[in-house]
């Protein structure tokens, strides 16, 4: 593959013209004959293409050569029309065939000159003149490959009588004996001392040429600036379109965040940009840009993840980051310098804690007058050592970043080479043979060329770089450029300067050591850009087509396993997800007063009861005389409305919140019947409830208010009255039944279990029931024993066990007397609150009965009174507060959530959720490859 390398040198085309005058006056139109009838010499021609009398179909010529051939092949004549005579059509038939072949040689002899002058001048003319060629679609038989699979089939005796007489074509052959003497003289004439000459009066051509060129261009340049302010300004009024390289563009950071799948990789055209460090990759990336954007310093890695940076031609110099709306105008050093400062930040941010380098992308888009339009990445330079503050794998990551992007078929390598250093301490150039063995794609940059001239002894090794005859690397093309005098306050224009007053004054161009279109960056841009656009061509219709047929793959599978369901991507699920989880909450505030205070009253009497009962009320049961019972009820009760049952409150009803949120999502889940959701409404649950705080300040009011409800000892009615025995009678109850349930799991299974069930007791349950036996007894002898054994007792009680050979503990004695005498007193409190039930008419009239006496009664009607008036209190402040404020902390979450991708792809998980990403993304792939295509069919 040969890069069409624009040269801007003229060739001087006075050699070229005396050189083919000279051939041209010798060299005649020659026929091919049948071989019988050639001269010697013919035949030997003829065999040194054939190869064999049974030639075999050659290989791919080049277009030179091809169109060089077809002035030996055979014309056949036209069929004269009917009713005319052959004659005149033989002579039409000569006058076509000397016609086509002058042409040809033409052509030969441009290809010669342009050999002599430069590759650019006959590129150009060479393309003049295949155009100005006619229509062979008529003559398909003259087409080298139809002769040599057909030869064999050719009547060579008919053919031969259809052909002039071989003494006419003998004529039309040229005199090579002349020829022989012209091309003598033309080789004295070039050995003779005037080739000195002669090439500089060419070099000074070349450069006249080039000051001419680059003036044209400046003025081209200024008029495109005007037409595209024009445009930008509106005033031909059409719509405004975005540019080609800006939709490519758009496509590659898509493909970027695409995780290849079903064999669909991406394999469109970037320029990647490849080095050592400190090998000015920079430098040329600025260059190329017309622009200082990047971050500079001495010897450090300044490059720490890769900067794709699209360049495009605009009004005005400006840059702008992918996901920014910030334009920097690169004309101005402020902007230049907050430009700078930006993507060093954005690098910074890119690499994570512990490493030195980061394989996240930073997506750049740089616009300008003349400005070369293609995509560059601009890859971290390959290092050779580790050195102190780097992560120890930060080499084999460079490394792996720049073989993922090098490894893309069609990524243009853009190998940079330090050619101030010694050549053999390059590393990159290893690295880039081994992903482009054959340099199909791989250009060679050459820097600081004025370096290497001062310092080389012999400039000769520059030559052999730039002709790829030193390193084992191939290339496309070779360049060697200078981009500056090493300081980073040069400007570009500066630069520019310095570098084509080096080339104009360096010897390297002047002994021909180095070609023209082989030096400066901007004969690079230019070249870089044409292999940029010639691959675009030849590669994003093809890739096209890869993402269809994958897009085919995913459809397919999406109808076969989800046919009734629509294809949700991840941020549209998400959306429902978030009104789904805000209906539920919305449904808190429709929860009724009742079902508030009923389910806040029963979790708050679960969470104090223990305390009332162990810690009050038994205490207080157990004195003898009412006022005793009354004076210990009131002190405890206010120390523990002092301390504890207010914030008992508060967590009981931070709890129910909780509580009946959950059951509100899981009964939504219950009717979707969809649980794709599961993951993202248990995250949300749990972070919205970690977020919400309770207001403290409702502490102190509701202490307040429940003090004064324990205060008040005034049962008004008889129905408050059967309420509170309603209630003391269940808690005792329950309570009974506790402690009932504590006593069987200490002494084991009584004696019909045992025998029913065939169930034994334990050691430890025997021992355990002998002692309750004992107790039991000493209970039925003191009906009104205290809550305490005294030490006598526990001796006497544990000699008549050692008496019966039962060895007994006494701390188990006093457990097990802590739990009978707790049935023992529950049981009597029972009974006491059956008499009470007709005492409410004694307590209304202050009468003193020892048998009615009942406190514990009032004592019970107090707490339920609290209870009632905290629920109602707890309710109120979660109506009218907490659920307003915990549906704003969902609200907050779900925005957080939705800003955090990384968080949705682990809380949204599954194949469905993955096969409508990628049939997403594929098809919007896809959708932007076609408007491409359609813009670049358009733009040729």
């Amino acid at each position: 593959m040969t890069l069409p390398f624009r040269s801007p040198l003229r060739p001087h085309f006075a050699a070229f013209m005396a050189c083919r005058n000279l051939v041209s006056t010798n060299m005649g139109v020659r026929f091919r004959v049948p071989l019988q009838k050639l001269h010697p010499l013919s035949r030997a021609i003829h065999h040194r293409y054939s190869g064999n009398a049974n030639p075999q179909r050659p290989p791919h010529r080049t277009a030179a050569r091809y169109f060089t051939s077809m002035s030996r092949l055979p014309m056949r004549p036209p069929k004269p029309p009917p009713g005319t005579g052959g004659r005149g059509h033989q002579q039409q038939r000569n006058f076509w065939v000397a016609q086509l072949a002058a042409r040809l040689l033409k052509l030969r002899y441009i290809l010669l000159g342009s050999a002599v002058g430069g590759g650019y001048t006959a590129k150009k003319t060479y393309d003049e003149w295949k155009e100005m060629l006619p229509d062979f679609s008529e003559y398909n038989w003259v087409i080298p490959d139809f002769v040599w699979e057909l030869s064999e089939q050719i009547d060579l005796e008919k053919l031969a009588k259809a052909l002039p007489e071989i003494e006419e074509i003998a004529k039309l052959l040229p005199d090579f004996n002349k020829i022989g003497e012209n091309f003598t003289f033309l080789k004295s004439l070039l050995s003779s001392g005037e080739v000195d000459q002669l090439q500089e009066e060419l070099l000074r051509t070349q450069l006249k040429y080039q000051r001419m060129l680059e003036r044209v261009e400046k003025e081209n340049k200024e008029l495109r600036k005007v037409v595209l302010q024009k445009d930008d300004k509106g005033i031909h009024r059409r719509k405004v379109k975005k540019s080609l390289i800006d939709l490519y563009s758009e496509v590659l950071d898509i493909l970027s965040d695409y995780d290849a799948n079903y064999n669909t990789q991406d394999h469109l055209p970037r320029v990647v940009v490849v080095g050592d460090q400190s090998a000015g990759k920079t430098s040329v990336l600025e260059m190329i840009a017309q622009a200082r954007i990047f971050p500079r310093g001495s010897g450090e890695m300044m490059t720490r993840s890769p900067v794709k940076v699209t360049l495009s031609e605009g009004p005005h110099h400006v840059a702008m980051f992918k996901d920014s709306g910030r334009e920097f105008d690169l004309t101005k050093e402020d902007d230049l310098a907050a430009l700078r400062h930006e993507i060093e930040l954005r690098m910074r941010k890119s690499v994570k804690e512990g490493q030195t380098v980061s394989c996240e992308t930073i997506s750049l888009s740089v616009k300008g007058p003349g400005i070369q339009r293609m995509v560059l990445v601009d890859l971290p330079g390959v290092i050779s050592t580790v050195t102190a503050g780097m992560a120890s794998d930060t080499k084999e990551t460079i490394f792996s970043i720049s073989r993922a992007y090098m490894q893309n078929p069609n990524a243009i390598i853009l190998c940079i080479q330090d050619g101030s250093v010694d050549a053999e301490r390059s590393i990159v150039t290893d690295l880039v043979s081994q992903m482009d063995p054959q340099g199909k794609r791989t250009i060679f940059v050459l820097t600081k060329v004025d370096l290497a001239e001062k310092n080389l002894a012999s400039p000769n090794r520059i030559q052999q770089i730039v002709e790829g005859k030193l390193f084992p690397m191939k290339a496309l093309g070779y360049f060697a450029v200078v981009t500056g005098k090493g300081s980073s306050g040069e400007s570009i224009d500066s630069i520019k300067d310095y570098e084509e007053d080096f080339f104009q004054n360096s010897r390297l161009l002047r002994d021909g050591m180095l070609k023209a279109h082989q030096v400066t960056t901007k004969n690079l841009s230019l070249a870089v850009s044409d292999c940029f656009w010639k691959m675009v061509r030849e590669s994003v219709e093809q890739q096209a087509d890869v993402f269809k047929a994958s897009r085919f793959n995913l459809e397919t599978e999406w109808k076969n396993n989800y046919p009734r369901l629509r294809e949700l991507d991840r941020n549209e699920l998400f959306e429902k997800a978030k009104n789904e989880i805000l209906d539920e909450v919305i449904s808190l505030s429709q929860v009724t007063p009742q079902h508030w205070e009923a389910i806040l009253q029963k979790k708050l009497w679960e969470r104090v009861s223990t305390h009332v009962i162990e810690n009050i009320y038994l205490p207080a049961a157990q004195t003898t005389d009412s006022g005793t019972f009354n004076t210990t009820v009131d002190i405890k009760l206010k120390q523990w409305t002092d301390k504890q049952l207010p914030h008992k409150a508060l967590e009981v009803a931070w709890e129910t919140l909780q509580e009946e949120f959950a059951r509100f999502m899981a009964e939504y889940k219950g009717k979707d019947q969809d649980d794709i959701f599961d993951k993202l409404k248990e995250a949300v649950k749990d972070e919205s409830i970690k977020r919400h705080k309770w207001n403290e300040r409702a502490k102190d009011s509701l202490r307040v208010i429940q003090h004064n409800a324990l205060e008040d000892r005034s049962i008004t009615d008889k129905p408050q009255w059967d309420a509170a025995i309603q209630f003391m009678e269940e808690t005792l109850q329950s309570r009974l039944k506790d402690t009932e349930s504590v006593i069987r799991d200490m002494v084991g299974p009584g004696w019909r279990q045992r025998w029913l069930s065939w169930m034994n007791r334990t050691p430890d349950q025997h021992i355990r029931n002998e002692t309750k036996n004992e107790l039991e007894r000493l209970l039925k002898l003191h009906d009104e024993h205290t809550a305490y054994l005294a030490n006598d007792e526990v001796t006497t009680v544990r000699k008549n066990l050692e008496g019966r050979g039962v060895e007994v503990d006494p701390v188990l004695i006093k457990d097990t007397w802590h739990q009978l005498y707790r049935r023992h007193f529950l049981q009597k409190a029972l009974s006491h609150c059956n008499l009470c039930k007709r005492g409410f008419y004694y307590y209304q009239r202050h009468f003193v009965d020892s048998e009615l006496e009942c406190n514990d009664v009032v004592l019970f009607w107090r707490i339920q009174r609290m209870l009632v008036i905290t629920a109602n209190t707890l309710r109120q402040q979660l109506t009218n507060t907490e659920v307003r404020r915990l549906e704003k902390n969902v609200k907050e979450v779900l925005d957080d959530f939705g800003e955090d991708m990384e968080k949705k792809t682990h809380l949204i998980t599954g194949r469905r959720v993955q096969l409508a990403e990628d049939l997403k993304k594929v098809r919007e792939i896809q959708e932007k490859l076609e408007a491409f295509i359609e813009a670049l069919h358009k733009e040729k």
